[in-house]
């Protein structure tokens, strides 16, 4: 099979056979199969799949609402296609782009195209003014420059999408887990549209969610394989500092000072404990990823291609 679509739906019952129809009229000619991800929808959605459903389409239905990251990764488990494409259910990604993607992806050798919406028909105040900060903040941080990390509609190969690692709600990361594996991504332009119907499950209160997987993907990003960089360094800067401060206290001791009283005497003990806390939580964080690799046989790097005899 060429090509596997995985589409993620939740309450989109009115959307659905506008979508066949559209995903009919695009993919016609590319020997493909759509899988929609039901993620606990309360409406007919279920209904209104199974009596529109075209032969080439897989429903999965989920048995409550997982979210849409965990929906995507249900959808991409499914798929048998040499390449996945994922798009929203919504209508406002174009299927009519994805043959354009395809070619893109094959005439760059890549492994990823990501979609950046052109001319995006959102409201301002509440979907797109967040999204650019959102956008700003986390391409600055994590040094990886795609421009809309909130266009749900890319294209991968199926080794990629299938070693993403996808949970909690990291779908607005994925571009972060495209650079963690090594894989080869641009983006290009694609069309968005207004949503016809239904409406939007999204809203300015997934900002905290947002904000802290930004917190979770920078330590998977630099520390995943070397937690020890991180907590040994924060530990033992600590552990200094607050030795460093003990020392001091203690000469002005012997020299007949009284320290009982300094808020620098409770300070430095504190900061002393903090220290070992930090290096110990480095050391069990180290034996964790040791055993993560080991006792399933990963390894920690992956290999793009072979050349030469044995």
């Amino acid at each position: 099979m060429k090509l596997s679509v995985v589409i993620p739906v939740m309450n989109e019952a009115e959307n659905i056979a506008p979508l066949f129809a559209a995903l009919a009229a695009s993919l016609g000619d590319i020997d493909h199969e759509i899988i929609l991800v039901d993620d606990g929808s309360t409406d007919n959605t279920v209904a209104a799949i199974q009596s529109a459903a075209p032969a080439n389409m897989k429903l999965v239905v989920l048995n409550k609402n997982y979210g849409q990251t965990t929906a995507m990764a249900a959808g991409i488990d499914q798929a048998r296609g040499e390449l996945i494409a994922t798009m929203d259910g919504d209508l406002q990604n174009d299927p009519s782009d994805i043959p354009l993607m395809i070619r893109y992806l094959y005439g760059n050798d890549l492994d990823v195209v990501a979609g950046r919406r052109s001319g995006r028909q959102d409201g301002i105040l509440l979907r797109k003014i967040p999204s650019k900060i959102a956008n700003a903040i986390i391409r600055t941080l994590t040094d990886v420059h795609i421009h809309d990390y909130g266009c749900t509609l890319k294209v991968f190969k199926k080794d990629v999408a299938k070693n993403l690692g996808l949970y909690g709600e990291l779908h607005r990361f994925i571009p972060v887990l495209v650079q963690l594996y090594g894989a080869k991504m641009e983006e290009i332009d694609v069309r968005h549209h207004s949503r016809k119907f239904g409406r939007s499950k999204y809203g300015i209160g997934r900002t905290f969610k947002v904000l802290s997987d930004l917190l979770f993907m920078l330590f998977f990003q630099k520390y995943s394989q070397k937690p020890m960089h991180l907590f040994g360094s924060l530990g033992f800067l600590s552990l200094f500092t607050g030795i460093g401060m003990n020392l001091y206290l203690l000469a002005l001791k012997i020299s007949g000072e009284k320290i009982g009283g300094r808020p620098m005497l409770s300070l430095g003990i504190v900061l002393t404990f903090i220290g070992i806390q930090l290096i110990t939580t480095g050391f069990i964080a180290e034996f964790i990823m040791r055993t993560y690799y080991e006792s399933q046989n990963k390894k920690p790097y992956i290999i793009r291609k072979i050349v030469g005899k044995e």
